[in-house]
């Protein structure tokens, strides 16, 4: 049995509460692969009125036909939150991007958008109609929110195909930069398949980077390919000045199509649990048997973990702390880090069985989990 000293066990706990703390909900997994496909225009795969093929049209002709085609989409959106901090009393505005998806009046946007968010209203060139949230999706920082708008004013902004995406090719980005509306940039893909945290510290793999031009106030919007489809949604940019440095990325459009019909139907995205509180090995600062992998400090009652058998730290019969199981695979696939871990369960469904390769008592063992789901996270209106 590996024991640990009173300084590791701090070492262990602090490093445990800023991995939590940084990685929300790290072994989430996206829940069901086989969302039934939604009737909106917007997963539909017919052409987009009004755009010539790009392969006859000029750069020009595609550009006017784009904007003209999509812009009556794409929305400005702003969101009102109190602020609590003494020398910043009062309310507090921020404005985000939008793209309408069906004709129901459904807003796909950032969740950093609309996050804290006590009004929202959501503008359609000159006339504004109040929003509200109809779900969340902090991990990929996504949201979905509706408005009541004439439906004639709905003009749904069409998916693409972003796994069929290569760098170079031509990209058109609409937005709301620094609250100009509908604002047209162009450019081309940079980079494919860009790592990139959400605010809440996760992991969002296979971002496009673009050198489209994207600013405050883009966050939201789509970035569309030639045809007029959104390939991803405008999330964050890289920029050491504040401005746009034509370093750009967007969330690929095909998480959007997976999560989307859950946050309409069920205001959040049903993921499993392992049901553990986490440390990455790596991080720790003292003696311990491996030196990489996911540490359990504690297992949760009732979870997937604690059915499994898998331990976190325990006191034996003298008082002493004992290690308690490093996961260092899953299903064949090493697990180096939390960000591993995340990736590898993000592949599997509520009720598979995993095989979880740990380190105890001084040898790698494998032990079967079933994943279930986590308590709380399956319906959970906003509005409710």
């Amino acid at each position: 049995m590996f024991r640990v000293t009173a300084r590791q066990i701090l070492a262990i706990a602090f490093a445990s509460a800023l991995f939590a703390a940084g990685l929300v909900f790290v072994f989430d997994r996206y829940g069901s692969r086989l969302l039934q496909q939604s009737g909106s225009a917007a997963f539909t795969e017919t052409p987009v009125p009004g755009i010539t093929s790009p392969s006859v049209a000029s750069d020009e002709q595609n550009n006017i036909e784009v904007y003209r085609a999509l812009s009556p989409g794409v929305v400005l959106i702003t969101s009102v939150s109190s602020s609590d901090s003494f020398f910043d009393a009062g309310e507090r505005e921020g404005t985000g991007s939008g793209s309408v998806i069906d004709a129901e009046g459904h807003i796909l946007t950032n969740n950093h958008v609309v996050a804290g968010a006590q009004r929202l209203t959501v503008s359609f060139g000159d006339k504004t109609f109040p929003a509200r949230p109809v779900g969340v999706d902090p991990d990929t920082d996504l949201a979905v929110i509706k408005v009541d708008a004439p439906r004639e004013m709905l003009k749904p902004v069409p998916f693409g195909d972003s796994d069929r995406v290569v760098v170079g090719q031509k990209v058109l980005a609409i937005g709301n930069p620094f609250g100009f509306a509908r604002t047209l940039t162009t450019g081309v893909i940079s980079g494919l398949q860009r790592p990139i945290r959400a605010r809440n510290g996760r992991l969002i793999e296979g971002a496009l980077q673009t050198d489209a031009s994207i600013n405050p106030g883009n966050s939201g919007g789509p970035l569309l390919d030639t045809s007029g489809r959104i390939i991803g949604i405008n999330t964050l940019i890289y920029s050491p000045s504040g401005g746009s440095s034509g370093v750009g990325f967007a969330i690929p459009v095909s998480i959007a199509k997976r999560i989307v019909p859950q946050l309409i139907t069920d205001g959040a995205v049903v993921r499993p649990r392992l049901g553990i509180v986490p440390f990455n090995v790596g991080n720790i600062q003292a003696r311990l048997p491996v030196t990489e992998g996911v540490g359990i400090y504690q297992v949760n009652p009732n979870s997937a973990a604690a059915a499994a058998g898998l331990k976190g730290l325990q006191q034996d019969e003298t008082g002493e702390v004992v290690l308690g199981d490093i996961i260092v695979g899953v299903d064949g696939e090493k697990i180096a880090n939390g960000d591993d871990l995340y990736r590898v369960l993000d592949k599997h469904h509520t009720n598979d069985v995993v095989q979880v390769e740990i380190f105890r008592d001084g040898r790698r063992v494998r032990v079967p989990v079933r994943l279930i789901q986590d308590r709380g996270a399956g319906r959970r209106r906003l509005d409710e």
